[in-house]
């Protein structure tokens, strides 16, 4: 017993976060948590995934370069 208020304000505030959602300041929340404006979409994104794919092609070499050996001995 005892329980009826703390439960109360739980679903008091579980239907405040579900149906006012509204109000959230995205530039603020971009700011906190560090993300740049990518509108532009320009070479800049490219250049980026140029690199990780170069990263993960050397990844992938050097997985498959342990796994040449002979089966068994790994």
């Amino acid at each position: 017993m005892g329980r009826g208020r703390a439960k109360a304000k739980q679903v008091k505030v579980a239907r405040q976060l579900k149906y006012n959602s509204g109000g959230t300041d995205l530039e603020r929340l971009r700011n906190e948590l560090g993300v740049r404006d990518d509108s532009n979409h320009g070479d800049d994104a490219n250049d980026s995934y140029d690199e990780l794919a170069d990263r993960y092609a050397d990844y992938a070499d050097d997985f498959d370069d342990r796994d040449s050996g002979p089966p068994g001995r790994r």
